[in-house]
């Protein structure tokens, strides 16, 4: 590791520290505390070996060899990031700040989640580590997350629903601001994506940046040359730990994917990179590309998958995408649920809603490349945490009457 950290606040146009100064110290000495961690061998000993130990890294990378024949293009490779412990990459990220919020001698951690995953993770991490957890949650992705938010209960965490504004994610990072602002003496917010204002997106950026280091280091293993890397973008922590190792180069492809949700109309989807929906404003800290209305208020979102439906995007994703190196794009929720039922029954693997976005895309792309050209789809998160979402859209009759029957018995 070089002894001069680098921790940008800006991404070109994005991103930046737009948060009241009470917050600014919390910031600064965060900064200088991941700076001093990051060079520390010791940290990184006791990170590699909760990894190792707790996380289950490196997790799998699987050759789709059904996939690829059934689609008869390029070949198509999995990274199965999903078999981490939690269940997604949001581990990665979660262990890695509540270690530096330990070394810094803080007594909470805050997190906000949408799908459950992130909240999940950070859970898990406090609980091993031994500090208080409290969890923010909009009341709506509560509901149809019930089984994450079980299981973060079950790990000691206070879940706390968010009943403002749209009741999604973006309401409970507002809620968990909030709260830092007035506890940030003993208290660490852990944001679970690479958004907020600085240092948070560099800080999940580097947690994050192990899915690509251990796919590049698979994929030579495999003796394979990388042609495109298909990644879902919702806040972006997953796509850009996968895309980082090869962002300063001028290949592979880099291909993120956005919530197209119903159709392309106002509150429909979260499409905010591709399309004329989004301008460039300023919430939760930072300065990205936010779907606003006319007057500047966040507008509503629809996706499907609770993790995907955030209206902002990832400072330096936006300006990866400005500069061309991102190719941004859209799945439908009607293509993600035909992906997910497609990698199920052609490889034995059940997509989060959220990944199965990039696999929708990849359904599309692989087709189109020659048989010696191999793409790679991060699996970000399986899909058990869906199960309420999936089992009612694609056999609702036999899921109500099942659970109508767990009810009354």
């Amino acid at each position: 590791m070089s002894e001069e950290i680098i921790m940008p606040d800006f991404f070109g146009d994005f991103g930046g520290r737009y948060v009241g100064e009470t917050l600014r110290p919390a910031l600064d000495n965060l900064v200088r505390e991941f700076q001093a961690a990051w060079v520390d061998p010791t940290f990184h000993e006791e990170l590699r070996r909760i990894n190792k130990t707790w996380v289950g890294r490196p997790t799998p990378l699987l050759y789709a060899e059904n996939s690829t024949e059934a689609l008869g293009g390029a070949r198509i490779y999995i990274k199965m990031e999903g078999l981490a412990h939690t269940g997604a990459h949001k581990i990665n990220n979660a262990i890695g700040q509540a270690l530096l919020a330990k070394r810094m001698g803080k007594r909470r951690i805050i997190a906000e989640t949408g799908a459950g995953q992130h909240g999940l993770a950070t859970a898990a991490a406090c609980a091993k580590l031994g500090i208080e957890c409290r969890v923010y949650m909009g009341s709506v992705d509560v509901a149809r997350q019930r089984p994450n938010v079980f299981a973060m209960e079950m790990m000691g965490a206070e879940v706390v629903p968010v009943e403002s504004g749209a009741r999604t994610l973006k309401d409970a990072i507002n809620a968990a601001l909030r709260e830092w602002a007035a506890t940030f003496p003993d208290t660490h917010y852990l944001i679970g994506s690479a958004l907020g204002p600085a240092p948070f997106p560099e800080l999940a950026r580097r947690f994050q940046e192990i899915v690509g280091q251990e796919t590049r280091e698979q994929m030579n293993e495999a003796g394979e040359e990388i042609h495109a890397m298909i990644a879902c973008v919702g806040g972006g922590s997953n796509s850009i730990g996968f895309f980082a190792p090869f962002i300063d180069l001028p290949k592979p492809r880099l291909i993120g994917v956005e919530a197209g949700g119903r159709g392309p109309g106002p509150g429909e989807n979260a499409v905010r990179m591709t399309g004329g929906a989004s301008r460039l404003g300023i919430a939760h800290g930072y300065k990205t590309r936010f779907l606003m209305d006319d007057d500047g208020q966040i507008r509503e979102t629809h996706s499907i998958s609770a993790g995907l439906d955030y209206p902002g995007v990832g400072p330096q994703l936006a300006a990866l995408g400005e500069s061309g190196r991102i190719e941004f794009t859209s799945a439908t929720d009607e293509e993600t649920l035909e992906a997910l039922k497609f990698f199920a029954r052609n490889e034995g693997v059940m997509f989060a809603l959220e990944s199965a976005h990039a696999g929708a895309v990849a359904l599309k792309v692989a087709p189109t490349l020659k048989r010696d050209q191999a793409i790679v789809i991060n699996m970000s998160g399986r899909g058990d945490k869906d199960l309420f979402i999936t089992a009612k859209a694609l056999d609702r009759a036999r899921w109500v009457d099942f659970l109508q029957s767990e009810v009354q018995s």
